[in-house]
């Protein structure tokens, strides 16, 4: 694996982009870039592993069942357990926001 996790940087005011750069037996890395995107309310994530996430750039807000909401800067990262119900309540409008999440103990299908 080689490469550069900003260049280059996916045009995501569209939608978020999201790629996966390595992918093993139980665990994936990858990155998302968002440029303005929320979940929507009524459909948040719930994941039957557990997904580690660090923001690189840009800023976000993401709300975790039991915790609340956080505000992320680059370098901010947070442990999604699994179940936990979880969604991006905010990324920035005028930059990139670029996340690299791990999704470990995943079930292969």
């Amino acid at each position: 694996m080689t490469g550069n996790l900003f260049h280059p940087l996916p045009d995501a005011r569209g939608g978020e982009v999201f790629e996966t750069l390595l992918a093993r037996p139980g665990v994936r890395l990858e990155r998302i870039v968002s440029h303005g995107q929320a979940t929507p309310e009524d459909t948040p994530y719930r994941q039957t592993h557990d997904e580690w996430v660090l923001l690189l750039a840009g800023r976000a807000r993401l709300w975790i069942e039991g915790a609340g909401e956080v505000v992320l800067s680059p370098g901010d990262q947070r442990l999604i357990p699994a179940g936990a119900v979880h969604r991006v309540t905010w990324t920035a409008p005028q930059e990139p926001t670029v996340w690299l999440a791990l999704h470990f103990g995943e079930e292969e299908g």
